[in-house]
């Protein structure tokens, strides 16, 4: 049973496997590929996103049986006034569809926590963009850089 699962402290040694693996974060290649995130940053980091998010933040692991597969968030993004939403599988599990289940999850959350609409803008050359569109988002802008697409929930 694929499920969202809201991760302690202690299991953000996942969270920083995945991004510290290049394969994982080949689609960040642009943007410096992997990203450290050290044991010594896992408080702050755990109290801002899980414990102290005020309805700005929201982040769970995908987590199939016993398995951490990938995650999935959305924060609120101040500049634009609009939620962004984040998927990430970890690269031994794409292609088995946890992406789709994971980012399905995530909208039904988004819209019981009153989320109206969510949001994502993927690198022009991402191929998740397919994943978001089977999912029922739309594209609502393109630039040379990004596609932002929306998902009305």
């Amino acid at each position: 049973m694929i499920e969202l699962y809201t991760p302690t402290i202690e299991d953000l040694w996942f969270k920083a496997q995945m991004m510290s693996d290049e394969q994982t974060m080949s689609y960040n290649y642009a943007y410096g590929g992997t990203i450290l995130f050290p044991k010594d940053r896992w408080v702050e980091w755990y109290d801002r996103w899980i414990t102290n998010h005020n309805g700005k933040r929201f982040y769970r692991y995908i987590k199939e049986n016993d398995t951490f597969v990938g995650e999935v968030a959305y924060r609120f993004d101040e500049a634009r006034q609009m939620n962004i939403a984040d998927v990430i599988i970890y690269a031994p599990y794409r292609g088995k569809g946890y992406g789709h289940k994971g980012l399905l999850l995530l909208c039904e959350s988004a819209k019981k926590n009153g989320v109206k609409e969510l949001y994502d803008d993927i690198a022009i050359d991402n191929s998740s963009v397919a994943l978001f569109l089977k999912c029922g988002f739309a594209e609502a802008l393109r630039t040379s850089e990004y596609i932002l697409v929306k998902k009305e929930l």
